[in-house]
């Protein structure tokens, strides 16, 4: 079996911030070399998230409307204490902080309306870093 891992590098414009990170996905996958097998995209940190959603203005508003609303700002969290952004990671948790796709024959298998992205949950802008790791033969 052959692993390959490549790191994605950006900046975040902060809170609720969706970076479409598709187009790079894929082209890793593509570079890889691998035929079948499947690719993991994967955020370290406790307030990023990566999702899956149709890139449509309207949906993305939608989307961020309905984080906003399920687990909104400034209702006493005890972590607020800390660093005032318990929603922040509340949020990610929610969303989670991975996606695994398949490859099959050479190319990361989504739906047409399935785009990849990364969620920028903290309050502040963030340089982000997301792993993406495609395995298989």
């Amino acid at each position: 079996m052959k692993v390959v891992t490549k790191e994605l590098r950006f900046s975040t414009k902060g809170e609720i911030d969706l970076v479409d990170i598709t187009r790079e996905v894929e082209r890793i996958v593509e570079e890889s070399g691998i035929e079948n097998g499947q690719v993991l995209v994967f955020v370290p940190g406790a307030t990023g998230a990566i999702v899956t959603i149709e890139h449509e203005s309207g949906l993305l508003e939608d989307f961020k409307r309905a984080l906003r609303e399920l687990i909104p700002k400034g209702k006493g969290y005890l972590h607020d204490r800390i660093d005032d952004n318990a929603h922040s990671h509340l949020r990610a948790t929610l969303l989670g902080a991975s996606e695994c796709f398949p490859v099959l024959n050479g190319r990361l298998v989504r739906g047409t309306w399935q785009q990849i992205f990364f969620v920028e949950l903290d309050v502040i802008p963030r340089h982000r870093r997301v792993i993406v790791q495609v395995m298989g033969e």
